[in-house]
């Protein structure tokens, strides 16, 4: 499982001209699936997101988490973080779960999520138009 977090102000999700998922502070996830992902994975992943302290505190030091600082999660499934160019310029997605089972993780993935704060999704397998403003910038790479 991988998961990239960006901190964002406003965010949204459109497909097809229309909005289907949008905040205005939080977090943008962009999450991916490979065949060896677990529950626990995607437990243990969800519970990290919520408490990475990387909102900035009274001082200015990232040191609140979304639960502390307030804010929204927007979800966005991406089978590309699986992308293998070793061989060659076109990607391989070899690694990334079959849509079948990933379109089920990707839903437990959110409502764990949704235990600890609100979140807006993008739709699963749509071509989506994601629009992020990216605070700081701050970009975390996870992988379970």
């Amino acid at each position: 499982m991988r998961v990239l977090v960006q901190r964002s102000g406003d965010a949204s999700v459109t497909v097809d001209g229309k909005v289907v998922g949008k905040i205005d502070q939080g977090l943008v996830i962009f999450v991916g699936f490979t065949d060896s992902d677990t529950v626990a994975e995607v437990e243990y992943l969800a519970k990290k997101i919520v408490n990475l302290r990387i909102f900035p505190d009274d001082n200015g030091v990232m040191n609140k988490s979304i639960l502390d600082y307030g804010g929204k999660i927007l979800s966005v499934s991406q089978f590309t973080l699986y992308a293998d160019c070793k061989k060659g310029n076109r990607p391989s997605y070899i690694e990334a779960m079959n849509n079948h089972e990933a379109i089920h993780f990707y839903e437990l993935f959110n409502e764990e999520l949704r235990k600890y704060i609100e979140v807006e999704t993008g739709e699963f397998g749509a071509d989506m138009n994601v629009n992020i403003t990216n605070i700081g910038p701050t970009t975390i790479w996870l992988e379970r």
